[in-house]
């Protein structure tokens, strides 16, 4: 079971279905696997549906149902293929089966140090990067800052940094300029989910260099 949840604010914009593509991607797969928030979710989304059933209703003009009408021709932002099983199907997520349309094996992973592979996935968002981070055990990610927001979900294995100890499905909201260096657990490697709005910054006086070089992967 979780010990570390999305804050109210982001299950609210979740419910509300006004998260980006990418946020309520991650968001969604830690509901799916965590039943305090599943229901905290659901809560919400009756309680978004009652004060819109209380609403007097407006008219609609002809020009703004026109251009609902309009987008259905539009093509749809991601298409997925049916999924095929692997052997790891059972243990993953559907929304994250069907961003990586395989299982982790299948990815196209960049090695960044000896510890640290990213493996970038799109989801349509133009404003946010959504990867998964493999840590080998025992593994460190150079001590960073953040120039914008990050969420972490923890999908296998676990990390640990100053502000505590972090194992799957935990979910972990770092605002911007908050500094860490995640460790993975010595056991076993960790595979983790990271959403940013802006590239990451090392503070780490060996890794400065590579700073100018961070770029956001959006789709």
């Amino acid at each position: 079971m979780a010990n570390f949840h999305p804050e109210i604010d982001f299950l609210t914009e979740y419910s509300a279905g006004t998260l980006p593509l990418a946020q309520s991607a991650c968001v969604s797969i830690h509901v799916s696997q965590c039943g305090h928030c599943n229901r905290l979710a659901a809560q919400l989304a009756d309680l978004g549906a009652g004060l819109f059933e209380a609403l007097d209703p407006e008219p609609v003009g002809d020009a703004q149902l026109n251009a609902v009408l309009a987008r259905l021709d539009d093509e749809a932002p991601l298409a997925f293929e049916r999924s095929v099983e692997s052997r790891d199907s059972n243990s993953i997520p559907a929304i994250l089966q069907r961003l990586m349309r395989g299982d982790f094996s299948d990815l196209t992973w960049k090695k960044v140090g000896s510890a640290l592979r990213i493996a970038h996935l799109d989801t349509g968002d133009p404003r946010h990067e959504f990867a998964l981070y493999h840590i080998r055990a025992g593994g460190k990610i150079p001590q960073h800052t953040h120039r914008g927001a990050e969420l972490t979900l923890v999908l296998e294995g676990g990390f640990s940094d100053a502000e505590g100890s972090y194992h799957a499905g935990d979910f972990i909201y770092r605002k911007p300029g908050e500094v860490h260096a995640p460790t993975a657990l010595q056991s076993e490697d960790c595979i983790c989910i990271g959403v940013l709005d802006a590239p990451l910054k090392f503070t780490d006086w060996r890794f400065r260099w590579m700073n100018p070089f961070l770029k956001l992967r959006t789709s």
